[in-house]
């Protein structure tokens, strides 16, 4: 059985939101998930390959002055039409670490992935205010979820 890609594109400009990528690739690496291979590719070095290779994707970006990074944008400006017709359907799912309330960086990346019909398997994950340890634990979440789910043939 060929493994289930899924794909993590997220900008991770500083120590804080590294560890957020690191958990997620941690828990979507979790031991019971048999059939799952996942990596990160920064935005700015992902290609529209990456995601018609994708069997699912997650987002991460951080809040840029109530929007998201310019590296993300930036991704979807170069893979939007190249996978536009090839990968609807694609389950995603995005987390966002806010300075502020991170309302107008969910509205954004979820009007693109919108226009993209790819399909939001769990609610938007906004880790706002200070850094804590518990943005870490609900990525590792993210990532297991995700990634159990792709194994089981939920999504």
């Amino acid at each position: 059985m060929e493994k289930k890609q899924l794909l993590i594109v997220a900008h991770c400009p500083s120590h804080n939101t590294r560890l957020l990528v690191e958990a997620v690739l941690a828990g979507a690496s979790h031991v019971d998930i048999e059939n799952v291979t996942a990596r990160h590719i920064p935005p700015l070095q992902a290609t529209a390959e990456d995601v018609l290779s994708a069997d699912a994707i997650i987002l991460g970006t951080t809040e840029n002055l109530g929007y998201m990074s310019g590296a993300l944008k930036d991704f979807f400006d170069r893979v939007y039409y190249p996978v536009l017709e090839k990968k609807q359907g694609l389950p995603c799912a995005l987390y966002i670490r806010a300075g502020l309330d991170g309302t107008g960086t969910k509205r954004a990346v979820e009007s693109i992935a919108t226009g993209l019909k790819w399909r939001w398997v769990q609610e938007p994950l906004i880790c706002r205010g200070d850094f804590r340890d518990e943005f870490v634990e609900q990525c590792e979440e993210m990532g297991m979820t995700m990634a159990a789910a792709l194994d089981a043939g939920i999504i």
